[in-house]
Parts: C-alpha cells; sequence; structure tokens
C-alpha cells in the first residue's frame, strides 16, 4: 500500500496515527462510559488541520486530497469511534458540501468557521418516516419574503445536539418529489431549531444523536445552499463522500480490533502454549488481516477515483458496503479471540464491537448500497 501513496499522504497518516495514539485513546473507553461529547478532541484536531481537511488554503483549510482525508480518518477511528463520526460527518458531507455547492459568500462565511472547528457540522436528511427513502420526507421549507420557514422533525443527527452548522434537507415543492427537495444551512442559535433528548445507543456513545425540531424555524434566502430544488442532488453527493468515509472509519476499527487481538493471543496462555501458537487461530488472523487489507483498498481505490473526477458513486458504495460488513466480521472474531475477557469492559474489543454495529447502517444500510450498485450495474436512470 505505501508505495503507492505520496510522500504528504504518508505524512498525514503518520502524524494523525501519534496523535490518535497518544491522546484519543486515553479517554475513549471514559468518554464511552459517560457519553461525553468529545470537544476538546476536536479542537486539538482543528488545531491540526483535521477538520477543514479538504478545504482549500483560501478557505483556511488544509488543501488535503481525499486519500490523505481517508488515512487520517482511519487513524483517528482506531482510537475513539465517536470522534471519528463527527469528524467524518464534519468533513465528507458538510464542508465538503458547502464547498461544491455553496454561494461565495457561504464558503467565506461558514467554511473559516468549519476548518477552524469553532462551528462542528451536522447533516439533516433522515426522518421518523424517511430514512432509506428521503423522498418520503415530511419537513417543509416555505418562501415568505427573504426568508425559508421551515417545520419539521428530523431523527438521527450526528452532533445535532452539539453543531453550531446543520445543512438540512427540506420540500420546497412537494409535487416535484425528489426535485422538490432544497437543501439550507441553519446555524445552532437559530431559535426555531431545538436538539431532542439524547439517544441512548449501543455504540458510538460519545457522539450525541439527537431529533431536531423545526418549528417556524426563519432562514434567510441566502443561507439556502444551491438552488431550489438541488437539496436531493447534495445530499446524494455528500453521502458518496460520507460513504467512502464510513469505509475509513471501518478499516480503522477493524485494525484496532486486529492488532489488540494479536496483543492478547501473543500474551495468553492455554494448554501450556501461547494461544498464537495454535493453527486454528492462526488462520483465523490471517483471515482477518485479508479482510481488512481488502477493505482498505476498496478504501482507497474509491477515494483515489474522487481526487481525480472520476465518477465514484459505486466505489463509494462498494468501499461502504464490503468495509461495514468486514468490521462485523472482525470485531466479533475478536471478541471469540479473547473468549470470556472479550465479553468485558476491561478490553477495548467489547467496545469496538458495539461502535461497529451501526456502519452497516448508517448513510445508507448495506442493503441501499445493493440497490445502488445493482443500479449501476445495469445502468438504471434511478438511483437512490
Amino acid at each position: 500500500m505505501s508505495s503507492k501513496l505520496t510522500d504528504e499522504q504518508l505524512m498525514i497518516q503518520s502524524m494523525v496515527r501519534e496523535f490518535s495514539r497518544e491522546v484519543l485513546s486515553q479517554t475513549a473507553a471514559e468518554r464511552d462510559r459517560t457519553k461525553e461529547f468529545p470537544a476538546e478532541n476536536l479542537q486539538q484536531m482543528a488545531e491540526l488541520g483535521l477538520l477543514g481537511m479538504m478545504v482549500p488554503p483560501e478557505y483556511d483549510g488544509a488543501g488535503s486530497d481525499t486519500v490523505g482525508y481517508v488515512l487520517a480518518l482511519s487513524e483517528i477511528a482506531y482510537s475513539c469511534a465517536s470522534t471519528a463520526v463527527v469528524m467524518s460527518v464534519h468533513n465528507s458531507i458538510v464542508c465538503e458540501s458547502i464547498l461544491k455547492f455553496g454561494s461565495e459568500h457561504q464558503k467565506q462565511t461558514y467554511l473559516k468557521e468549519l476548518a477552524a472547528g469553532k462551528y462542528i457540522g451536522a447533516f439533516a436528511l433522515t426522518e421518523p418516516q424517511a430514512g432509506s427513502d428521503p423522498v418520503s420526507q415530511y419537513t417543509t421549507a416555505v418562501q415568505d419574503g427573504d426568508h425559508y420557514i421551515i417545520n419539521g422533525t428530523k431523527r438521527f443527527i450526528t452532533t445535532g445536539k452539539n453543531a453550531g452548522l446543520v445543512i438540512v434537507t427540506a420540500k420546497t415543492d412537494p409535487e416535484l418529489k425528489h426535485k422538490g427537495i432544497s437543501a439550507f444551512l441553519v446555524s445552532k442559535d437559530n431559535p426555531g431549531m431545538k436538539a431532542g433528548a439524547l439517544e441512548d445507543k449501543m455504540g458510538l456513545r460519545a457522539s450525541d444523536t439527537v431529533d431536531l425540531i423545526f418549528d417556524d424555524c426563519r432562514v434567510p434566502a441566502g443561507d439556502r445552499l444551491g438552488s431550489e430544488g438541488d437539496g436531493f442532488k447534495i445530499a446524494m453527493t455528500g453521502l458518496d463522500g460520507g460513504r467512502i468515509g464510513i469505509a475509513a472509519q471501518s478499516v480503522g476499527v477493524a485494525q484496532a480490533a486486529l492488532d489488540a487481538s494479536v496483543t492478547y493471543a501473543q500474551e495468553r496462555e492455554q494448554f501450556n502454549r501461547k494461544i498464537s501458537k495454535f493453527q486454528g487461530l492462526r488462520w483465523m488472523f490471517a483471515d482477518m488481516a485479508t479482510e481488512i487489507e481488502a477493505a482498505r483498498q476498496l478504501m482507497l481505490s474509491a477515494a483515489a477515483m474522487k481526487d481525480n473526477g472520476q465518477k465514484h458513486t459505486m466505489q463509494a458504495s462498494m468501499a461502504k458496503l464490503f468495509a461495514s460488513e468486514m468490521v462485523n466480521r472482525i470485531t466479533a472474531k475478536a471478541i471469540q479471540i479473547h473468549g470470556g475477557y472479550g465479553f468485558t469492559k476491561e478490553y477495548p474489543v467489547e467496545r469496538f464491537y458495539r461502535d461497529a454495529r451501526v456502519f452497516t447502517i448508517y448513510e445508507g444500510t448495506s442493503e441501499i448500497q445493493r440497490v445502488v450498485i445493482s443500479n449501476n450495474i445495469f445502468n438504471d436512470k434511478r438511483k437512490p
């Protein structure tokens, strides 16, 4: 893998690996227990340029490419998956959507603040009745002079409580179905947007997930992202990048589970020898390492295609599908290798297993990825 990476990409990987393992790993288990949002982690990451990685320098970003970004994100996920999911949504969806579809004023106003970590970004698409089928959303945005008035509820919003800026999709013309959805930039201080109660989740517990309730939320027309009716396109484009990000998170958590298992197997003795000497386990390790490497290459390939300006929707879905399914297999095997100890919170593999479970669900379930991939294979016009 290393031979394909540039010196800059390798430098990013090395720098973030050191930060992740020396800083993030120290509090990850405690944050999982207390559900404390990793605000301090994110501020340090902003200082390292990790919150505006693909934002150009003219907007105070690091100007990295996607390959450098996914290498960094994998290293963050290795130590703290909760911090990684916040980083992923912030970079992959929020910053990238504003960079691609925003006006110059929006870029100057918001991208600089996002890159500096003054705002953490969130993305509000899912609703109680609209998950895999975003066209079924009920949230509306009605124009009123030089404002839009947004009403509705968004569900399962990552960083919804702690975000400074949220990209919200809403129907501006329900008759037009997916072409009648628009996107808006809503800041945290808008009195019409309220965060609901924190979800009590199985994993990623230090990353807050909430409902966002919009009650006559007045948003200036100048904060509409893109043209009216662009919301579905903005969301789907953002999810292409987001799905590569989920692959990166999956690779990071899986690598952490493998490394923890290697350490354990070299220390644990049964039948008067280290369990790392048993062929049954050694073959399990061989399969785990092979699957992780396959997922890493899918991730890097999709990222490189994005960097080269190639259409990468199918490859992003393939990377997300394979990597998210892979990390669930790897973390399950890691617990098996640890035996009864793996079922306790004394060892980190228990947390890895819980954190990994949602990767096949959010930003498009495994089933939706298969729909996207098969639609691309058959060149179907209608793509979710």
